[in-house]
């Protein structure tokens, strides 16, 4: 029963981190469109500096809890694949990796913003804002499947 609860824990946060990935770049959207309203621009830069220490506190826990799962073998016996046999979750973790860069980048940009630096062009910021749907679909396709 404590190996399912570390595992809905772990899920719980990774839920509240991919939260903040998809909305911090749609916060970067409405910087980029907010154009001369400096008292709109401010808020909004507020709140993507709050979202993105937020998104930091949830990522840390659910790394806590995957090392937690990870080690698992330690503490619940027959729960980790061989790692010779899973090749999915060496895939699925290089997706993270993506995931993350991609947050620490929004994450600087929003950073960039509040200190006066120029953003991309919000049509840009609107495409960009879809790339982390498709990584996550390949995560979750990956831990669904295991296809390798």
């Amino acid at each position: 029963m404590t190996y399912l609860w570390i595992k809905s824990l772990h899920l719980l946060f990774v839920m509240a981190w991919v939260a903040s990935i998809f909305y911090l770049p749609r916060i970067l959207v409405n910087i980029a469109e907010a154009g001369a309203e400096p008292a709109t621009k401010a808020r909004l830069e507020l709140m993507g500096l709050r979202l993105y220490k937020f998104g930091h506190s949830m990522f840390g826990m659910a790394l806590l809890f995957g090392l937690t799962l990870w080690q698992g073998w330690r503490l619940f016996p027959g729960t980790l694949p061989n790692f010779g046999e899973a090749g999915w979750l060496h895939a699925k973790l290089s997706l993270v990796v993506l995931l993350l860069v991609y947050y620490i980048w929004t994450g600087r940009l929003v950073k960039r913003s509040a200190k006066g630096g120029a953003l991309p062009s919000a049509r840009t910021l609107r495409l960009l804002n879809e790339l982390p749907v498709f990584v996550l679909l390949g995560v979750i396709f990956l831990v669904i499947a295991k296809p390798f």
